[in-house]
């Protein structure tokens, strides 16, 4: 890579007649920064960034089943939106508690506009699905036989299936006055059925439900003597639904159409003892399967007799009932992805690069004293920082071992090292956020593994959740205790480090080690503020630091001087920082943020944010690590746990810490720089609050993209292909 520009070519590199020259600003104080028109709705910003995931379904620079799992992401996206956000909103109206957000907008407004939208996307999901994707797998014979299409020997095969598999564990449910309707689980596949006739015991309803068994797939791999040569699957709905008589024998179904509720699923937890805290939240995650409705999906063809029964039983209106041209349970389409050897339709295989010095069986604790290491995951491997517990635990040398965990993989291997080091004897202290949502229950268990292994464990501070990626080692060295630390961007959570980008540093800088130990000792116990030298750390004094290094670039821009900011976050909704950047923006100050996902923040407005430009990178991986870069503070970069949101900044325990040594500043710079010249992978956001895709190199005859986009670039220079 080039290294990196130095303060003087940092301003060059940036400036263009679409920026406002330094020195020449509109002073900040002649604009009401508070204004709506400047603030872009967060849960709209969401369904934008939800969209462009939907854009890769269309992407055929894609692979034909990435492009698949594109279209799925989408759906797992809409209904953790559905599941939190909107029922966040919902909430603020049956409490009578609405209130605006910066943009100006209330809760009902802002429902009102998410329904319409999704119902535009959800209809583009699948057209796409149906009149592409499908037609493509068909192409590559890979086949999903709907019900019209199965032949004599399917539909044999099929009647067997049913009888075998699904028959003998549904319970199918008839509604009367002594079966009531059921609870049903959120987003559980079932179907409504219209009956005539009596049954057995002189019963005439007219209405009942089949739950689709969750023990069962919901896609079924069809023999290849059966249904011919290649892949072909069908779905358990269309089994069910083949066949739904034979539930109700002697009765007529007259209608049958399968329907999805969508629930609220965020836990809401009482201030309880410190004691009962896990106890507590074990019965929070059973309620979570029965929260109130949200999102009701039916098929397209369902009748509105029973579509207004199920708005009544679920408490919905029609704006909350979404017509799917498909199945409604499309995101279990996931496990196509398993059940395919078609490694040509998918990303090619890599390995990630790992230094030498950090290899399986090398001393990562000399290599660690030596020099500062910086990895970025998935381009670079996350398992040095495994191995580098696993060390430590056998290490007769360390002494006591810190760590927080806020999401990890399933069968762990950081809580088997860390447990082996309890049982050897060492300090083992863990830090374990049981809210990491949807994470709660995993997380549980693994507190009672480390427990039961003799490590102490913590569930953090009620009301501010752990999200810090923190671990540190306490090690003696010729006689005298020395430490050292893992810093991160991301979750100590394997599979996810081959997904999500992330950086790593591996540190035993004093300073930095004596921080992260004050941070640990604040967590774990009790005392007044802390003050860390280089870490910075929320909820007490990330912002305020974010402010003032804003500030500071503002007025180096208003004495002539160079000044630029690049932040690289997930998320942008802080309405304090975002007049900070419209404040500094005015003063002449260049900004460049790569935002992933939500941004509340608007470029471009002027005498605003021309000075303001933000992208998005949406690609083959989920662009997570944050990075904060001030031209003219004294450690100018900066990795973190945090975005620049309330939550984060406010509500949670985070740390932002120095890229100290300068080779390793510089390396993250030439990386944010890949980002911002990228013409392949990324978006330009507006001052309209829209996103327009740059495409570069893209051929006119056969819409095919040739050009190299960023991720693919740095997987060409740090991963073996």
């Amino acid at each position: 890579m080039a290294r990196t520009a130095s303060k003087k070519e940092l301003q060059v590199v940036v400036d263009n007649s679409s920026r406002t020259p330094v020195g020449t600003s509109v002073a900040p104080e002649e604009l009401d920064l508070s204004n709506s028109d400047y603030y872009e709705n967060r849960e709209l910003s969401y369904l934008k960034f939800n969209a462009r995931v939907l854009e890769q379904a269309k992407n055929q620079s894609h692979p034909l089943l990435e492009r698949l799992s594109f279209l799925l992401i989408f759906s797992s996206n809409l209904d953790e939106f559905y599941e939190i956000r909107v029922s966040g909103l919902k909430k603020q109206l049956d409490f009578g508690r609405q209130r605006p957000e910066a943009d100006g907008q209330y809760p009902d407004q802002v429902l009102k506009i998410i329904h319409q939208q999704v119902r535009d996307l959800l209809t583009e999901q699948y057209r796409i699905l149906n009149e592409d994707l499908f037609p493509s797998m068909a192409k590559e014979a890979i086949h999903f036989i709907p019900r019209h299409e199965w032949g004599e020997d399917l539909l044999n095969w099929t009647r067997e299936y049913f009888q075998e598999e699904v028959l003998p564990v549904v319970s199918p449910l008839g509604l009367d006055p002594a079966h009531p309707f059921p609870r049903l689980v959120n987003k559980s596949l079932n179907f409504i059925l219209s009956l005539d006739g009596k049954d057995a015991f002189g019963r005439e309803s007219g209405l009942a439900i089949v739950p689709a068994p969750r023990s069962l797939p919901r896609l079924i791999k069809v023999p290849s003597d059966i249904a011919g040569e290649g892949d072909n699957f069908i779905f358990l709905s269309s089994i069910i639904h083949a066949f739904v008589e034979e539930f109700f024998p002697g009765m007529n179904v007259t209608e049958c159409h399968q329907f999805r509720v969508t629930r609220n699923s965020d836990l809401e937890m009482s201030e309880v003892e410190g004691q009962d805290y896990a106890m507590a939240l074990r019965g929070e995650l059973h309620s979570r399967r029965f929260g109130a409705a949200t999102k009701l999906e039916v098929g397209k063809d369902c009748p509105d007799e029973l579509t207004n029964f199920l708005l009544d039983k679920f408490n919905l209106t029609e704006e909350e009932l979404f017509r799917l041209d498909g199945p409604v349970n499309l995101q279990r389409m996931n496990a196509v992805m398993g059940m395919l050897d078609r490694p040509k339709l998918k990303y090619p295989k890599f390995t990630p690069g790992t230094p030498s010095v950090l290899e399986i069986n090398s001393d990562i604790f000399a290599a660690v004293d030596k020099e500062d290491h910086l990895l970025l995951h998935p381009y670079e491997s996350f398992l040095p920082i495994i191995d580098w517990v696993r060390q430590a635990a056998k290490d007769p040398s360390v002494l006591s071992i810190k760590q927080t965990l806020y999401r990890t993989n399933e069968s762990s291997e950081l809580v088997e090292a860390l447990s082996e080091a309890a049982r050897n004897g060492k300090e083992v202290t863990v830090v374990i956020e049981l809210r990491a949502r949807f994470d709660e229950e995993e997380n549980i268990r693994f507190a009672s593994i480390l427990q039961e292994a003799g490590a102490v464990v913590v569930y953090g501070i009620m009301g501010y959740k752990t999200h810090a990626k923190m671990l540190l080692f306490v090690r003696r060295v010729d006689n005298k205790l020395r430490r050292y630390a893992h810093l991160g961007t991301g979750n100590y959570h394997r599979k996810n480090s081959l997904l999500y980008t992330d950086y790593s540093l591996l540190t035993a800088d004093a300073t930095v080690c004596q921080d992260v130990h004050k941070v640990f000792q604040q967590i774990t116990g009790m005392g007044k503020k802390i003050h860390p030298k280089g870490i910075i750390h929320a909820p007490f004094k990330l912002r305020k630091a974010l402010l003032k290094m804003i500030d500071a670039e503002a007025s180096a821009a208003l004495s002539g001087q160079p000044a630029r900011i690049i932040a690289k976050i997930n998320s942008l909704t802080d309405p304090v920082v975002i007049k900070a950047l419209y404040a500094a923006s005015q003063a002449g100050v260049q900004i460049d943020l790569i935002v992933r996902g939500i941004c509340c923040l608007k470029p471009g407005i002027p005498n605003v944010s021309d000075n303001i430009r933000v992208i998005s990178t949406i690609g083959r991986f989920l662009e997570h690590s944050r990075v904060y870069f001030f031209l003219n503070n004294s450690q100018q970069v900066y990795c973190s746990s945090a975005d620049w949101m309330e939550r984060n900044l406010s509500h949670r325990i985070e740390v932002c810490f120095p890229i100290i040594k300068k080779k390793l500043a510089s390396r993250i710079m030439e990386e944010m720089e890949m980002h911002l010249e990228d013409q392949c992978q990324s978006w330009d956001l507006g001052a309209d609050g829209e996103y327009t895709e740059r495409r570069k190199n893209k051929s006119e005859t056969d819409g095919v993209d040739d050009c190299i986009g960023v991720q693919l670039r740095l997987l060409n220079s740090l991963c073996q292909a």
